[in-house]
């Protein structure tokens, strides 16, 4: 028999502890030490590794020269979400992984870590960084006030661009506010970046809106000149599975956005045998936050090998470290119980000739009191834009889609990595094409 899913199964001490800062900001005496170590290559192959092309030496430098304020302000002239990308950036994967430290050494300058030393210490300075060029008289609508939408909205705005952002979620911020683990953005560091952010000035958020769908894509093309969809990720995939709808079976990312919007995190209920389905990055932190909030057992069930995970291995490693057991080469083929999930029901798999994943046949149970799944998720259609085979808007260029003064980019667009650091990019990128269309 399962115990149940409960909540409070920790002390508030221990949900302190287990939600702390999970990297430590650096002090400027630390973050002196760290910057003379790069190399300040020349053609820097960090730079090229970043999605948002930052010009790492420069701000590397001005760190190691103590002007930190002058290193953010590189920073967000590329990235103006750089505050958070520097804590949640898989950077052992992108820039890190690049530097010739890591190359020659296996130790890569931390990067990431330099990165939140200068973005915080601008920003806690309570000053934005740039100035809004003179009014040009037009007016941008973005869907979505995710990484992408926030991005294109600030870039358009810092160019005399009057914007309105449409978010049907209470909040903005998208993933930084409702998606992402949160050991890594403490503090409420999502809500004051945005708020830092819109301290541009000409940039308006209207939260709680309806889903956007066709007919509110020709309002908003005759009442705008232009639109940004950047509406991310909606549906959630389902396991079509025996067992599926049984009770405390449930969606990981929903499962997370509970716990950042909970006043309280004793208010979350978890169980003691936890099953996240999964290999990406919302399965890591699905499982890790279950173990932090008090579950005994927490297993990943994932259908292809360790190393096909999309998550990146160092988050791999994060979560076996704290308790998370993953189960390799498994497919779920069944949820059993009668009121409340007590078992799941795995089968072993293989890769065959084709490259397809297939069952063996060998199954197995283990126990579950509570189901996550974090199988992927889809976007909500837009009828008349057009897209490609995986139901991702397709784009040309800096996000230009088949629509004349339609412009998409984030998660919803295709092409590009799932990232944070992608989205902002794409978000940028489309801004300057909208600007220079609509202004020139």
């Amino acid at each position: 028999m399962t115990s149940g899913v409960v909540s409070a199964r920790l002390t508030d001490e221990q949900y302190q502890r287990n939600f702390s800062d999970v990297h430590l900001p650096l002090t400027a005496h630390e973050a002196s030490i760290e910057a003379d170590r790069c190399y300040f290559c020349y053609e820097a192959p960090c730079i090229s590794a970043c999605p948002t092309e930052i010009d790492i030496p420069l701000f590397i430098r001005q760190i190691a020269t103590g002007t930190a304020e002058a290193a953010a302000k590189t920073i967000f002239e590329s990235n103006i979400l750089g505050g958070i990308c520097a804590r949640v950036c898989p950077t052992e994967t992108l820039c890190e992984e690049a530097c010739v430290r890591e190359e020659a050494e296996g130790q890569p300058v931390e990067i990431g870590r330099l990165q939140r030393y200068a973005t915080d210490t601008l920003m806690n300075i309570d000053e934005h960084p740039f100035e809004r060029s003179a009014d040009t008289g037009r007016s941008i609508a973005v869907i979505g006030a995710g990484p992408a939408g926030i991005a294109c909205a600030h870039r358009l705005a810092m160019k005399g661009n009057r914007v309105k952002i449409f978010e049907c979620l209470p909040k903005g911020g998208g993933l930084n506010e409702y998606g992402i683990a949160a050991y890594k953005t403490v503090d409420s560091f999502a809500a004051r970046e945005l708020q830092w952010i819109m301290g541009i000035g000409g940039i308006e958020i209207e939260t709680g809106c309806e889903p956007i769908d066709s007919e509110q894509l020709d309002h908003l093309r005759q009442s705008f000149d232009a639109v940004f969809l950047a509406v991310g990720l909606r549906g959630v995939n389902a396991l079509d599975i025996g067992g599926d709808d049984i009770e405390n079976v449930g969606n990981a990312v929903d499962f997370i956005a509970g716990l950042r919007q909970a006043e309280a995190l004793s208010e979350i209920p978890v169980g003691r045998q936890v099953v996240v389905i999964g290999g990406g990055m919302t399965a890591i932190d699905a499982a890790v936050q279950s173990r932090l909030l008090g579950a005994q057992d927490v297993t990943i069930a994932y259908r292809r090998s360790q190393s096909e995970m999309s998550a990146s291995r160092h988050e791999q490693d994060w979560a076996t470290s704290k308790g998370v057991r993953l189960l390799t080469q498994v497919r779920p083929v069944r949820i059993i119980g009668r009121d409340k999930v007590q078992e799941v029901e795995l089968e072993y798999t293989k890769t065959n000739a084709q490259g397809h994943i297939v069952g063996t046949g060998e199954n197995f149970r283990i126990g579950a009191d509570l189901v996550l799944r974090a199988i992927g998720q889809k976007i909500v259609q837009i009828s008349d834009v057009l897209t490609t085979k995986d139901g991702k808007i397709s784009v040309k260029g800096a996000g230009r889609t088949n629509l004349a003064g339609v412009w998409a980019g984030g998660d919803c667009a295709a092409g590009g990595q799932d990232l944070t650091v992608t989205a902002v990019a794409e978000g940028r990128d489309a801004a300057e094409d909208i600007h220079q269309v609509l202004n020139n």
